[in-house]
């Protein structure tokens, strides 16, 4: 990475290059701000507070972007406060070890770059769902459960609740078997989103209601039609138009058990699992698989 040092003490600035340089960073010096302002291509700048009669402000707006700590004799409003305040990230009280600096920089990089793929994420996937965002009540008491023939619609709903209520979304799958455990530990700052629920065994479900869900801020999201009273809140969101106009491409499976939810109602058995290709007792034995109860 680039490194920029401003500091009027030569020599204090010569040894923290030359420790720099050593762990494999490209190191410029210069005691004015003035010459700080020339070329702004840096990943780091290290910015001495003590440099006397000169305006350090102008660095601090320039470089706010970048990871920018101060090096400071004393601590003070003037020194730290106000600075941190302007943009700087951080401060290191000198003398100080090399390690420490290294530290607080590594510390910073990786927060600016978690910040930065935040972003990122949080622009695809609004993007991804805003097609499909229902237009449901996100003010349903939790724990809820969603049953949705479209799990997109359910993706997007827990998405919008996140957002209202200033939680973070976690996100689980059923299809994990230590999914249940790792969602009781879970603390209450969290909101949970956990899919797949049909693929729990119909005792498991009420188990996993009754004992973890029942006390957590999570929204659970089944497919197909409810045909079970589990005792909490539940909302049901369904697409009009078929899944494969929603610009998906579903895996073998997926297709399987859409197929299975949504046309078994429509035909026999014999019809529906010559249509799939399989014999009747892969459709049963898939049906079991996915807790689907047979619709009459």
């Amino acid at each position: 990475m680039r490194v920029l040092i401003i500091e009027n003490e030569i020599y204090l600035a010569q040894s923290i290059a030359a420790k720099l340089t050593e762990l494999g960073n490209t190191c410029d010096v210069v005691t004015t701000t003035n010459d700080a302002l020339k070329n702004k291509n840096y990943d780091v700048v290290l910015l001495s507070t003590s440099i006397t009669g000169q305006d350090f402000y102008p660095i601090i707006e320039t470089y706010k972007q970048v990871v920018l700590i101060l090096m400071v004799s004393y601590v003070s409003s003037d020194t730290v406060s106000l600075p941190l305040e302007a943009g700087a990230k951080d401060y290191i009280l000198k003398p100080f070890m090399i390690e420490e600096l290294t530290r607080k920089i590594f510390h910073h990089q990786e927060y600016e770059q978690m910040k930065r793929l935040k972003r990122s994420y949080d622009s695809y996937v609004t993007h991804s769902l805003k097609s499909v965002l229902h237009e449901a009540d996100t003010h349903l008491d939790l724990p809820l459960l969603i049953a949705t023939n479209y799990q997109r619609h359910s993706d997007a709903y827990a998405y919008e609740r996140a957002r209202k209520m200033g939680k973070t979304l976690l996100f689980f799958s059923f299809a994990d078997e230590d999914t249940p455990d790792v969602i009781r530990a879970v603390n209450e700052n969290n909101l949970i989103y956990a899919v797949d629920f049909h693929l729990l065994k119909p005792t498991e479900r009420q188990t996993f209601i009754d004992e973890v869900a029942y006390n957590k801020n999570i929204i659970i999201c089944t497919s197909g039609m409810l045909d079970t009273d589990y005792g909490i809140k539940s909302l049901e969101l369904t697409s009009q138009n078929s899944v494969f106009n929603q610009g998906d491409i579903l895996q073998i499976e997926d297709y399987v058990k859409y197929i299975v939810l949504n046309y078994q109602h429509k035909y026999p058995d014999t019809e529906l699992s010559k249509k799939l290709g399989i014999s009747r007792k892969s459709l049963w034995e898939k049906r079991k698989k996915y807790g689907i109860a047979r619709k009459k």
